[in-house]
């Protein structure tokens, strides 16, 4: 087994902790050549669970959302590779982040909304997709509900589902 193989599967996480402790037993596991795609709604956890896959790889931080500068590279403190954070929300195609030119081979590389974007990018990568439960009763009448500030940040459980992608 390789990167993410043993954890394959679905995983509740019902606080921001545990998130964090999910992203450093994460960490651990990658290595040099990693891909992982970090999918779900605004609020989920993708740069909390990032914050702890950065402290399990042993980088430098702190480890914030790239969403204005699309990637961020963070240097290892213990020898290992770096930690490529790209955010690939404001990205229209893979070609932008193809253009971006990530050192895939020699970097742990992790892309929120990376969902349709990395394709082509490596043979095998994993997708962690987030899902979290929402109790807001906030209305836009454009759109129908969403959901308010104050519910986004509510320690909601969240669930985990690691994919392995061919």
């Amino acid at each position: 087994m390789t990167g993410l193989d043993a954890i394959v599967g679905t995983r509740e996480l019902t606080t921001p902790a545990d998130m964090h402790a999910f992203g450093v037993e994460i960490g651990r596991m990658l290595s040099a050549g990693d891909l992982v795609v970090l999918t779900g709604p605004l609020g989920a956890g993708k740069t909390t669970l990032t914050r702890g896959i950065a402290e399990g790889l042993g980088v430098r931080g702190p480890v914030q959302s790239p969403t204005f500068v699309l990637a961020r590279t963070h240097p290892s403190l213990v020898g290992g590779a770096p930690l490529v954070h790209v955010d690939a929300y404001r990205l229209g195609s893979a070609a932008e982040l193809d253009d971006l030119d990530i050192d895939l081979e020699s970097s742990v590389v992790i892309v929120e909304w990376g969902r349709g974007m990395v394709d082509g990018l490596r043979e095998r990568w994993w997708e962690i997709e987030l899902d979290r439960e929402w109790h807001g009763r906030g209305v836009d009448t454009a759109c129908g509900v969403t959901a308010r500030e104050a519910d986004l940040d509510a320690d909601s459980p969240r669930i985990a589902t690691v994919t392995c992608r061919p």
